[in-house]
């Protein structure tokens, strides 16, 4: 059995015999295949209507502009055949490409950090073990990933290599088949978009999941009060989401649907994501009862229908949390990063 898939993912989901289920991005789906496949079949006519209509906007203009109509566009989706473009567009990863012609290439020719090399090494075959285009053996993503994630760790010597980076890599190879656009959308994501995620000390993630304890607060309350009743909860329960950008926390096609906004509009859209599923499932979190319930049903509220519908899912993130702006944003992490360094410093 085979079923073509068209737009937004060119190649196709199959099923042989019965055992091999794999989506259009390599993935194998053995429990969820049947709920994925309905879904897409759904899926597919919003696809080709937005394939359709960004391919008529990329011929009016080749040159992507940042204005409300792309933004709008952006919101409702990315046929996949145009998301390498529109995120190298977006994230200002292409002018970086083209303004440093042959930098990629000279940074896998230098001479390599034996201790940066054998990390890397070490992660290679614990990412995405259930995809056909990381295995070992011929086609496969796995040596090109390496040089992504070696090129970079020499290029943002802050940073080097940390866990959860095979994964962002990942998913780049994945979607641009392509290293050197590859190293530059990691380059947008770690280095201009997401500064101090990945560092040793961490401090861009601890203060942006304090952020979305101050933001929950105020957009959700009773959950606010619940949540103070456990110091560090925001760490246990939302630093994964963050770290890996909703990698294998949502399913695939809402994840890079999630992408195509955080290219665009940058990282409020990871909050907006976040307040949606802890509004969205309020009752279900209020009952929790210790500090055990709060963690599995922040397990449970990633999966399921909501999140497996990508298309109504991306509608809601930007109505159920309200209005957000970068300057709110902005505010509140000054005040928590504050907070952070003086907790770590000792002073009261």
């Amino acid at each position: 059995m085979e079923m073509e898939m068209k737009g937004n993912s060119s190649q196709p989901l199959t099923c042989n015999n019965g055992s091999e289920r794999i989506d259009p991005y390599g993935f194998e789906r053995r429990h969820d295949f049947e709920s994925y496949k309905e879904m897409m079949n759904e899926y597919v006519s919003v696809l080709n209507r937005r394939s359709m209509r960004w391919s008529k906007l990329l011929q009016e203009k080749p040159h992507v502009e940042k204005n409300l109509t792309v933004k709008r566009y952006v919101r409702k989706g990315v046929p996949n055949e145009h998301r390498a473009r529109i995120w190298m567009a977006a994230s200002g990863a292409q002018e970086q490409l083209e303004s440093n012609p042959g930098y990629y290439q000279s940074l896998l020719t230098m001479e390599h950090d034996g201790k940066l090399k054998e990390t890397i090494q070490t992660d290679m075959h614990r990412t995405f073990p259930d995809n056909v285009l990381f295995r070992g053996g011929e086609p496969s993503l796995q040596s090109a990933l390496y040089n992504v994630l070696l090129a970079y760790g020499h290029h943002n010597k802050d940073v080097g290599y940390c866990q959860g980076m095979n994964f962002i890599a990942g998913y780049l190879m994945i979607i641009t088949k392509d290293e050197e656009k590859s190293f530059w959308l990691m380059d947008a994501l770690l280095g201009r978009m997401l500064p101090d995620f990945y560092s040793p000390a961490m401090l861009g993630l601890k203060t942006d999941q304090e952020v979305l304890g101050e933001l929950v607060k105020a957009k959700a309350p009773a959950v606010g009060q619940l949540m103070a009743q456990y110091p560090g909860i925001w760490t246990l329960v939302v630093s994964r989401w963050f770290i890996c950008l909703y990698i294998d926390i949502l399913p695939i096609e809402t994840v890079l649907r999630v992408w195509d906004c955080l290219f665009y509009e940058g990282s409020k859209v990871l909050f907006r994501v976040a307040l949606t599923l802890i509004i969205h499932h309020q009752p279900e979190i209020l009952r929790a009862r210790s500090l055990c319930d709060v963690c599995e049903c922040f397990k449970q509220i990633t999966s399921g229908a909501f999140t497996l519908d990508c298309h109504t899912f991306m509608q809601k993130i930007f109505t159920e949390p309200g209005s957000l702006s970068m300057s709110t944003i902005d505010k509140l992490r000054d005040k928590c990063r504050q907070r952070i360094l003086e907790e770590e410093s000792g002073r009261p």
